[in-house]
């Protein structure tokens, strides 16, 4: 059985002088555009209390490039632009569902440089890609092909801070599901990222330790730069460079990771973390960051859904690492310092292969009676009041991807 599937394929590329300075225009009038339309409409709400759509703020998109003031819009194309407006839809979409807090203006320095063509925008033949208001063919570096027989229905161009330009294809793939026996529980882990119910640890990496030094010596470097001079420029770019590499080391370990536990399991058993409270812990900030606990689970998720497999949440407050696996004995106490304890039963446990233990037959139990249900993702984000301890439950829920 297939499934189709909407994947992203992303490629670096080197853009020639003039397209540089094509997409840089690019890049400061869809943020001119989104933060416009944000203004119009936050002064719609506020004033007359009234919502603006997407259509109307279309509308204004015409009007402006008629300014005097504003006709630099017309330089570059008017899809990106379009794009823009659909975002920023798509956030107060999501902000009045309250999935999201409410839309903020994009800065020239912090805000992410991105935008997105569709299919109207770009051209795609022969592994050739060409950009509206381009004559040449981006030079793009072909890590990988494409599935065969597949054209890209959105191209997304971006820069990251260090300076590299990457173009993402958005294509609709489809995957022959395959069937995987038996199931895994995972515990996360900061003296090892994973801890598997087999018994198997996985070595934490530590990629921000590794370089911890290195970036501390390119910060300090940059803290005694002058604001406003080309040796500051210089030496924040080597920082971004530290950090990108950094990011990539972390991503490609958990893509590695990720992407064996989905091929090799039929159901994974993963226990909900809220990482945003955790990092509050500032002795264990920059290690819980480090670990990429919440990226791990969203890997496990997407791939889950492209392959037909399970993932089972267990519940953050299921006592996983004070509880025996073998009597079901609750340990009154576990301290962080206590990596391994004996049971009433006389069982010596290791802490992390016990809790996975436990969350591996938590997951199978709730997913076998029904029982409970998963907890939502949005709560720890809209930073919803925990529940007092006497009204908090042990749940779990299964997610059929």
């Amino acid at each position: 059985m297939s499934r189709a599937v909407k994947r992203a394929f992303r490629y670096r590329f080197y853009p020639s002088p003039g397209q540089a300075a094509e997409l840089a225009r690019t890049f400061g009038c869809v943020r001119k555009v989104y933060n416009l339309a944000l203004s119009a409409r936050t002064e719609a709400w506020t004033l007359r209390q009234e919502r603006v759509s997407y259509n109307a703020t279309s509308a204004l998109l015409t009007g402006w490039k008629k300014t005097e003031e504003l006709a630099f819009l017309n330089e570059v194309s008017c899809v990106p632009l379009q794009q823009a407006l659909r975002h920023l839809q798509v956030a107060f979409t999501n902000f009045f569902a309250k999935r999201a807090r409410y839309p903020r203006f994009k800065s020239r320095k912090r805000s992410p440089k991105s935008a997105e063509y569709t299919a109207s925008g770009f051209r795609y033949r022969d592994g050739l890609l060409t950009l509206a208001k381009m004559t040449e063919p981006l030079a793009m570096v072909w890590s990988r092909p494409l599935p065969e027989g597949v054209s890209p229905s959105t191209v997304t161009i971006s820069q990251d801070p260090a300076g590299r330009w990457f173009v993402s294809l958005l294509c609709d793939d489809v995957i022959g599901e395959t069937t995987a026996g038996g199931a895994v529980g995972v515990d996360a882990g900061l003296d090892h990222l994973l801890t598997l119910n087999t018994g198997e640890k996985i070595a934490n990496p530590r990629h921000e330790r590794a370089d911890r030094e290195r970036l501390a010596r390119a910060q300090r470097n940059l803290a005694r730069k002058e604001k406003g001079s080309r040796n500051r420029a210089k030496a924040r770019l080597e920082v971004a460079r530290i950090h990108a590499r950094i990011a990539d080391r972390r991503r490609d370990h958990l893509h590695k990771l990720t992407t064996r536990l989905v091929r090799d399991n039929q159901t994974i058993v993963i226990e909900d973390l809220t990482v945003r409270n955790m990092v509050k812990n500032h002795r264990l900030a920059r290690a819980i960051s480090d670990a990429a606990w919440r990226q791990f689970r969203t890997m496990v998720e997407y791939k889950a859904e492209w392959h037909g497999r399970d993932v089972v949440v267990v519940d953050r407050w299921f006592p996983s690492s004070k509880l025996c696996s073998v009597c079901g004995a609750l340990a009154e106490t576990m301290p962080l310092n206590v990596r391994s304890w004996t049971c009433r039963c006389g069982i010596v446990h290791d802490r992390d292969v016990n809790a996975a233990r436990n969350i591996l037959a938590e997951g199978l139990s709730v997913a076998a009676c029904g029982a409970g249900g998963r907890p939502q993702r949005e709560s720890s984000r809209m930073r919803q009041p925990v529940m007092k301890q006497e009204t908090r439950r042990v749940t779990a829920g299964v997610l059929r991807l």
